[in-house]
């Protein structure tokens, strides 16, 4: 939250099936800074209503300080301080967007040239927990703030489950990992999907996606994928298993698989591997949002057009649910299109609605190429 307290809402009082309302925690509580309940678990009737879909919802802090919550079908605009509804926009076409039929989210990067204004994209799904299910291509993408929201669709190039959404720092978004059929839970998931896709949100409806490397290492129930600080990505997990398990079986051939793989996007991919913006320096690792100002020092190939600055808040990863992850495109002058050295100064977000305080990784882009990233802290 803007003031550094944490909304932690739904969850299981014993984990075991939602599908018993008994079982099940439709609320919300606050944490403190230092991670300490304040002590009330507050009911929330859009929980309520989603069961027993209604687990790891789509939470998203927007421009206005509100939240943005998405489960199952249903979203709605909350107000934390009143816990009131400040709207409800209409339901996402398709099947079931949360657990056990998770799809991913992802709040798309924000800039001052649109006021900082959220637009969310959410894609995949399905429609029922058992490995029978089929999941779900489409893709909605909104803008919650509007007077009057509504869902732009799209397609990914095939249905996915267990699907991650990861912010890069070239403004795309990388969608890996899931399953093809079936859900979350043990040995609930089927026809693995190995291929990459990446999600271009500033190209035209229609061509905002490609197909990028893919693996061979099933990547279900459990599994993970992280932004790492030179800007490749980590791929772990699939334990779609209670324990792990060693050898497949006839009846399910997903053993527990321990290999860690590292994927490069081709920001990295050959010649731009060395047009790395180096010998990066910030005038200081504590930064303040409230349009506060800070310097940065780079050196870039001289025929470099374009340099942005990119903050990253890689949040918290479960259940293929990024919580809190965001990145921002901050504001820049005295860049020098041409000159191998630059020193620029750069603008901070107005305030801890659009950059809520805590560890953030920066970034230099240039020409989409990003620097290794240095962490800082924002207050």
């Amino acid at each position: 939250m803007p003031d550094g307290t944490l909304f932690v809402a739904s969850g299981s009082l014993n984990g075991k099936t939602p599908a018993d309302p008994q079982n099940n925690n439709p609320t919300y509580e606050i944490l403190d800074r230092q991670g300490r309940s304040m002590g009330e678990s507050v009911p929330m009737t859009l929980l309520k209503k989603a069961e027993p879909y209604y687990m790891y919802p789509f939470i998203h802090l927007l421009a206005d300080g509100r939240l943005f919550v998405f489960t199952a079908k249903s979203s709605q605009v909350f107000d934390v301080t009143t816990n009131d509804v400040v709207k409800e926009p209409p339901e996402l076409p398709g099947d079931y967007r949360t657990y056990p039929n998770t799809g991913g989210s992802a709040l798309l990067p924000l800039s001052s040239s649109n006021n900082w204004q959220p637009d969310i994209i959410i894609c995949g799904g399905g429609a029922y927990q058992d490995i029978s299910s089929p999941t779900d291509p489409s893709c909605g993408r909104i803008r919650p703030l509007d007077d009057n929201p509504t869902w732009e669709m799209d397609s990914m190039p095939e249905g996915r489950g267990m699907v991650e959404a990861i912010l890069l720092p070239d403004g795309t978004i990388l969608w890996l990992n899931g399953a093809q059929q079936g859900a979350q839970g043990f040995e609930l998931a089927t026809k693995p999907a190995f291929e990459t896709l990446i999600y271009d949100p500033e190209a035209v409806l229609g061509k905002r996606w490609t197909t990028g490397a893919s693996s061979e290492i099933p990547r279900l129930y459990h599994s993970v994928a992280l932004l790492l600080l030179d800007g490749t990505v980590m791929v772990a997990g699939s334990n779609p298993w209670a324990v792990p398990v060693l050898e497949a079986t006839p009846d399910y051939p997903y053993i527990t698989d321990f290999r860690v793989e590292i994927y490069t996007p081709a920001y990295l991919s050959g010649d731009n591997a060395n047009r790395r913006p180096t010998n990066v320096k910030l005038s200081t690792l504590s930064l303040v949002a409230g349009s506060e100002t800070f310097a940065v020092d780079c050196d870039v190939p001289a025929a470099v057009q374009t340099i942005k600055i990119a903050p990253y808040h890689g949040g918290f990863v479960t259940h293929s649910l990024h919580m809190s992850h965001r990145m921002l495109f901050l504001d820049i002058e005295g860049f020098q299109p041409g000159a191998e050295q630059q020193s620029l100064t750069v603008s901070m977000p107005p305030n801890n609605n659009v950059a809520p305080p805590g560890p953030y990784v920066v970034y230099v882009v240039a020409d989409g190429v990003p620097s290794i990233g240095q962490f800082v802290m924002v207050s």
